[in-house]
């Protein structure tokens, strides 16, 4: 891709700084370590006197899960290390400048197409952490993979995803990075324009395997998106090379939900699909890609 030298983004967040994790008093299991220490010393008596206290406090400071350790009441916690750096390797400043660079050209290119239907695009943040983050969406793990968060609009990211997409998923390459963020915004492009929220409406109160369904043509308009801002991308800015939507492909295809069954178990549960088998993902990012026209993303048809 012809990134190098293009314009940057100011919507990137770096927390890369910032250690997520649950909170809790005195280490795992909390104030309730403590008590068989208390019991010792002051017995039954003073064991629950201590305990009604550290409830009392607890329940009046809003910080009860903290305070005794419970994993489902504790809140996510962040801690910035601000007095120093990130510390990072060339490689990974390089990838932080790219994905900077193409969360700028989306920017230019959905702007644009939003004002040719009269609309206003507002421009989503893009995170970057390592480990875990607090969204809007709760606490995520790098495990997840980047993600959108409608609460929040924006878009999460680990940039160790990105080993992962060219040893493990075997999509090597730029434009399949950049295929990554395009999904992402995607995203944010459907809940600017209210398709997300009409899909969540829809899919409560319907079984297992019809909500599913509605999932995957959420994810497959996200990819055939992505494609339509490849075309303008190029058409306007000339962003690619020779081979890069080989890759784009090639990432669609990767991490199908059929693909990704099939390494996982060995077997393929199409019931259970919430992206989209390989061949539906690059159908429809092509689809994206020969329009340029977001009206022909129309997945719910």
């Amino acid at each position: 891709m012809h990134w190098r030298g293009n314009r940057k983004s100011n919507n990137i967040e770096d927390h890369r700084s910032v250690k997520t994790s649950s909170s809790g008093f005195g280490g795992g299991g909390g104030a309730l370590r403590l008590l068989p220490l208390v019991f010792k010393f002051l017995g039954f008596k003073g064991t629950v006197i201590v305990a009604a206290i550290i409830i009392a406090y607890g329940l009046f400071t809003g910080n009860l899960g903290s305070m005794l350790g419970v994993s489902g009441l504790q809140p996510a916690t962040e801690q910035a290390d601000s007095s120093k750096p990130v510390q990072q390797s060339a490689e990974e400043k390089e990838l932080v400048d790219f994905v900077s660079v193409i969360l700028a050209d989306t920017e230019v290119t959905w702007q644009k197409l939003f004002e040719e239907k009269g609309k206003r695009y507002k421009e989503p943040k893009l995170v970057l952490f390592r480990g875990a983050v607090k969204s809007a969406c709760g606490l995520a793990e790098s495990a997840t993979g980047p993600f959108y968060c409608p609460g929040d609009q924006k878009v999460y990211i680990d940039l160790g995803f990105y080993s992962q997409l060219k040893n493990r998923f075997k999509a090597p390459g730029d434009f399949a990075q950049a295929y990554v963020i395009a999904h992402e915004i995607g995203h944010h492009v459907q809940t600017l324009l209210g398709i997300s929220s009409k899909v969540h409406k829809s899919r409560q109160g319907l079984s297992e395997i019809e909500a599913n369904k509605l999932s995957v043509r959420l994810e497959l308009q996200a990819d055939c998106l992505a494609g339509v801002w490849a075309t303008h991308a190029n058409e306007s800015r000339q962003l690619l090379e020779t081979g890069d939507v080989e890759e784009g492909l090639t990432a669609a295809s990767a991490i199908g939900d059929d693909t990704l069954q099939k390494q996982s178990t060995g077997y393929v549960s199409p019931d259970s699909f919430t992206h989209g088998s390989s061949a539906q993902r690059v159908k429809w990012f092509k689809i994206g890609m020969a329009s340029g026209n977001m009206d022909d993303c129309d997945t719910f048809k």
